[in-house]
């Protein structure tokens, strides 16, 4: 081996320095890089941003829809209503048509639940004989106040507001209530 030689790899020459045109145009693509950037992060993040702020800010849309006459429903009994969504998508179709459980409970009384279990959604179904409303998905139970029973429900089944107006009888709708 040769003491003269050094081990390692060669070494580099040192550079030579670069003239300050080339430092300013350097200087100047660098800024016109990240401001692109940023402004393409901007043109991306303002719709995520309106997406997830409008839900906070935008009141969901409620309408009266008419569900019957008065005389069509019987004192005591609860039956399935259907009427259109409160916010349907133009192209939703059948879709639109949502429901409601609804009990007349006196002359002139109403009560309106909603048809999801406050679970998951899931759809229930009303038991005359047991006076139970059941959600057959994961074993909920209501009575028949709309109030929990059993089951994993958090809370009570939603209700509707009713009124009767001009001898039929409507429900003020809104979106479809999920837990």
């Amino acid at each position: 081996m040769d003491a003269a030689r050094p081990e390692g790899p060669p070494a580099i020459p040192p550079r030579a320095p670069e003239a300050p045109e080339v430092l300013q145009r350097r200087r100047f693509l660098s800024r016109v890089s990240v401001a692109l950037s940023a402004a393409a992060g901007a043109i991306v993040g303002v719709p995520v941003v309106g997406f997830l702020v409008a839900p906070l800010i935008r009141r969901p849309p409620r309408e009266w829809r008419a569900v019957g006459r008065v005389d069509e429903f019987t004192i005591g009994s609860t039956v399935s209503v259907t009427f259109d969504d409160a916010s349907p998508l133009p192209w939703s179709g059948v879709t639109a048509r949502t429901a409601a459980w609804l009990r007349r409970d006196d002359a002139t009384g109403f009560t309106a639940f909603a048809v999801n279990c406050t679970h998951l959604g899931c759809p229930v179904r009303w038991f005359e004989n047991a006076e139970l409303f059941l959600c057959p998905c994961h074993g909920g139970v209501f009575n028949k106040d709309g109030s929990v029973a059993a089951g994993p429900p958090p809370k009570p089944l939603t209700r509707y507001p009713v009124r009767v107006r001009g001898g039929q009888v409507e429900i003020q709708t809104t979106p479809t209530p999920i837990a």
